[in-house]
């Protein structure tokens, strides 16, 4: 795993000659984040050395390298998930890749179900926490100590200072933004109604099937993590019927604005 992550580090390297410092995954139908970039390299996925290719409708496929205001970024528009058939290690290679770029803070967002009654269709939420219910782990099998420890502590997977920075951009920018525990599933179905009363009974907010395997690896290597989640659909008896992807997708797409503005606004608070 090293060798091929710095074979793709000095590949990237080499062909943008960039230090992005923020790292920016995009969720479900969140892609145009990268319209707000003054965008200097865009790589697709299949041009990258070891990455896998997004097979997922709304991921678009591609590294993208540029700014924001004076900040260097590099975002993902589209990421991988366990459900594609792909393996933990494969799906969180991007975040190593982004580590030894230069990347320090790491934002990723993405769509979900929501199972708390105060949510609606279309919120923003603020991931305090999250609880992994994934059935692999992506640090399972022999520990590299040069990318971090075999044990992993993860009483603060959510930076603490980020999200009291990014209560304040809300704020300041009118945007509404919740709070809330994350709960990872494998996917690629959507919950049952009884699955999504357990996921509330466990004590999250909403469910979803990515950003827990990849906030773990970003927190193995010490990469500060600020989690969004756009409430896509309810997991209720009165929605549950109408949840499908293209749903998700156009959910995602209304709260896009709020989503875009609140990132690139946190970005250039630093």
């Amino acid at each position: 795993m090293w060798d091929k992550v710095q074979e793709t580090v000095n590949y990237l390297k080499n062909k943008t000659n960039y230090t992005p410092e923020f790292g920016v995954i995009l969720g479900s139908g969140l892609g145009s984040f990268t319209h707000d970039m003054e965008i200097e390299f865009t790589i697709p996925y299949a041009e990258i050395p070891n990455f896998p290719v997004s097979t997922v409708k709304g991921h678009k496929g591609a590294l993208v390298f540029g700014k924001i205001g004076s900040k260097s970024v590099v975002a993902m528009q589209g990421r991988f998930h366990f459900y594609e058939g792909y393996d933990m290690k494969t799906v969180t290679f991007p975040v190593r890749v982004m580590k030894y770029l230069g990347v320090n803070k790491l934002l990723v967002s993405n769509a979900s179900g929501g199972v708390n009654p105060n949510y609606k269709v279309g919120d923003v939420v603020l991931i305090k926490d999250h609880i992994n219910f994934f059935p692999d782990h992506p640090l399972r099998g022999t520990n590299d100590d040069r990318f971090g420890p075999r044990f992993v502590n993860m009483s603060e997977p959510y930076s603490r200072s980020l999200m009291k920075r990014a209560k304040e951009i809300a704020l300041q920018n009118e945007i509404d933004l919740k709070e809330g525990i994350y709960l990872g599933l494998q996917g690629p179905t959507f919950e049952t109604l009884a699955e999504y009363k357990m996921v509330k009974n466990v004590g999250a907010d909403c469910v979803g099937m990515s950003t827990v395997p990849e906030v773990i690896v970003a927190r193995h290597m010490e990469l500060d993590c600020l989690g969004i989640s756009v409430i896509t659909d309810m997991g209720d008896e009165e929605n549950i019927n109408e949840v499908n992807h293209n749903e998700v997708l156009e959910a995602a797409r209304k709260a896009e604005p709020h989503v875009r503005k609140f990132i690139k606004e946190f970005i250039l608070s630093f």
